[in-house]
């Protein structure tokens, strides 16, 4: 259903997580014996891609892994997964890791290494000017230096390329950057982050007060990520939509944000309206927590389709 779409261009982290299983967390100072471990590919640049990917976009990583074992891996699996992996570069280094201990209750503790990500510099984002130019929508994050992410919103600009920033993790942003956004996709908190101060109804519980207040900001749309409760969209000019949940069993929701991203960027690419656009997106990320892990759990495009056959208001 992609075929013959400008390319989705993700530029990002790649990670690996590597993630321990124990029966509580250590206390400060102490060792115990865990449970499990198990290695998984992250990085919310990397599923984002892995994500367009997988649903049948033409989709094309940008950024940078160490020169270790990790970075080797990391490459492997996006290139299985169908991710266009030539504008990945290695820097001499160690690659971005997330170590991750998780105690039976779901309570967890992470330390993120950047690693490699931290060398997506400015000039590494101008040097890939060319494929960046080509996309039919742009995918970032926040996982990379923010001066590396305002300078792509500055050529996107330059070169009329949509860019949809998923602002996460949640921090200070640069006054200019989100006027450079097509899109910004946050989730509850990080709306509420980001909308602060901005509107006296910022802190309101309705979605359509929180999506006008970060409007205000400058960005041109908004899609709230609701989590079970679906998604809100709104654009500049008034344009707004409920995009319901799916009910399904969900039992690992790890990285169903970034599915939705991939999806909803793919089908906007491939020139669907916001709305169904939102729908779709909506579909791959019930799919998805239905599944354990990330990019593991992220669906192809048949199983999104199917489920959405199942909606009557939905036209195929």
């Amino acid at each position: 259903m992609f075929a013959g779409s400008k390319p989705v261009v993700v530029v990002g982290s790649i990670n690996t997580d590597l993630v321990a299983h124990a029966d509580r967390l250590p206390l400060k100072g102490e060792t115990i014996t865990g449970n499990s471990f198990h290695t998984f590919q992250g990085g919310k640049g990397a599923n984002q891609a892995v994500a367009a990917a997988k649903l049948g976009a033409k989709a094309i990583m940008v950024g940078k892994v160490g020169s270790d074992s990790f970075g080797a891996e990391s490459i492997r699996q996006l290139t299985a997964s169908g991710v266009d992996c030539t504008h990945i570069a290695v820097e001499p280094c160690d690659s971005g890791i997330a170590v991750i201990t998780v105690g039976t209750g779901g309570q967890n503790t992470i330390v993120v290494i950047p690693g490699a990500n931290a060398a997506v510099t400015p000039a590494f984002i101008e040097a890939n000017r060319d494929v960046i130019k080509t996309a039919g929508m742009v995918l970032a994050q926040l996982e990379i230096p923010m001066e590396s992410v305002l300078r792509l919103g500055q050529i996107c600009h330059e070169e009329d390329v949509p860019l949809m920033l998923d602002p996460a993790p949640a921090r200070e942003l640069p006054g200019e950057l989100l006027s450079l956004c097509s899109w910004i996709t946050p989730n509850e908190t990080e709306a509420q982050f980001y909308a602060r101060g901005t509107a006296d109804d910022a802190h309101s519980k309705s979605s359509s007060a929180v999506a006008a207040a970060l409007l205000k900001t400058g960005t041109h749309g908004v899609v709230l990520k609701l989590g079970e409760l679906g998604a809100y969209i709104e654009q500049t000019g008034g344009s707004a939509f409920q995009i319901p949940s799916f009910k399904v069993a969900a039992v690992d929701s790890t990285a169903a944000g970034d599915t939705f991203n991939g999806a909803f960027a793919a089908a906007l690419s491939a020139g669907r309206d916001v709305e169904w656009s939102g729908r779709f997106g909506s579909a791959a990320a019930a799919i998805s927590v239905t599944r354990m892990g990330a990019q593991a759990s992220m669906p192809k495009a048949d199983e999104v389709m199917a489920l959405l056959s199942g909606q009557s208001d939905v036209k195929l």
